[in-house]
């Protein structure tokens, strides 16, 4: 039970908030919003108030703002071509489209924050917890339960310090200022290259010199202002990674096994919920970050598709004529398909114990 709330909270929440950057910005722009759903196919229960109907439908699995004058085949009567969202500048409407993923990244920042601002950040402290025989810092001297406190006489407080100094190393011998119980020692340690896997699983050469970190950590108290910023790096760099996942995709160094839909999503967010509602919103924000970028693709039938339409017509002064946005849907819709028959296989084969798609 705690999987199916879990799942339900997570992912109606991340559409909810999609939807919501659609609709605020239509409004904004005088376009008449005719439908704000929640979910897909038929309507379960709602209220209509002025012109929309805001509803919850049968399948939760999605949700859709639907406009007046937003498909291409639509008639639009001139007396209402002013709440038209085919009548809006090209500007505008780029701006109403744009904001649903805008929003999902602005929800995500905004968790971080909160979480930076009312709990803190977790930092792994410097402590020593396995030094690799062999390894330069085992010939130097350095033994588990030492604390590194500085590197070359600059102070280090975080793990995230002491692995920045060592990668930024040309390979040149560095001074490690160790606290070794209630005595202060000093060595020095050369790195040495290894051949290791990155997150994607590929070689890549680090210079390293074979220490772990013991795992003890402190939560740092954030000003609001330090929050701010953190939770924008956080945001972003989980962007960046998004995006990077998407190439290794497609360069097939990351396996389409990898990848998985309602099912995973409903597990993934069940575990974080018994981690603890931290570990539940954290995966939110992760999700909303996946979901906004996807959305931002250049495939017709998502977000992204509809802004590249967006941007020839910005460019060349005359939109597409109905067959080629007809035609590009269909391609569109096609790749959706093949994605979600992938992404479905993947969830019942875990389930099942079948082989993974490759």
């Amino acid at each position: 039970m705690t999987t199916l709330w879990s799942f339900l909270l997570v992912l109606s929440g991340i559409i909810l908030v999609h939807e919501f950057g659609h609709f605020i910005m239509a409004r904004r722009f005088g376009i008449r919003v005719l439908k704000f759903s929640l979910g897909f196919g038929p309507r379960v229960c709602g209220v209509v108030h002025g012109a929309t109907d805001y509803c919850i439908s049968a399948i939760p699995l999605g949700g859709f703002v639907k406009m007046l004058g937003e498909q291409p085949d639509e008639t639009v009567s001139p007396e209402e071509r002013p709440w038209s969202f085919s009548c809006k500048p090209v500007w505008k409407r780029s701006f109403v489209v744009a904001a649903g993923p805008a929003f999902n990244f602005i929800f995500a920042w905004l968790i971080f924050f909160v979480i930076f601002l009312v709990y803190g950040k977790p930092i792994i402290l410097t402590g020593i917890g396995e030094v690799q025989a062999g390894s330069p810092a085992e010939k130097a001297g350095v033994m588990p339960g030492d604390r590194i406190v500085a590197i070359d006489g600059r102070k280090v407080h975080r793990w995230e310090e002491v692995s920045e100094e060592i990668r930024a190393n040309d390979g040149s011998s560095i001074t490690l200022t160790l606290e070794r119980g209630r005595t202060t020692v000093s060595v020095d340690v050369v790195p040495r290259i290894y051949k290791i896997k990155n997150i994607f699983g590929e070689e890549v050469k680090m210079p390293m010199i074979g220490v772990s970190a013991s795992g003890e950590f402190e939560i740092e108290k954030l000003d609001p202002l330090t929050a701010f910023g953190q939770a924008f790096s956080r945001t972003w760099e989980l962007i960046v990674l998004t995006g990077q996942v998407i190439v290794k995709l497609f360069q097939r160094v990351i396996p389409l096994s990898t990848l998985g839909g309602p099912i995973m999503i409903a597990q993934m967010a069940g575990q974080q919920a018994e981690q603890g509602i931290l570990n539940l919103f954290y995966f939110m924000a992760l999700l909303s970050v996946n979901i906004g970028f996807l959305n931002l693709l250049p495939i017709p039938a998502l977000d992204g598709g509809h802004l590249a339409f967006l941007a020839v017509e910005g460019v060349t002064g005359r939109s597409l004529t109905m067959r080629q946005k007809v035609v590009a849907q269909q391609i569109g819709i096609f790749i959706l398909l093949v994605m979600m028959l992938v992404i479905f296989y993947n969830d019942i084969a875990r389930l099942l114990g079948f082989p993974l798609s490759g």
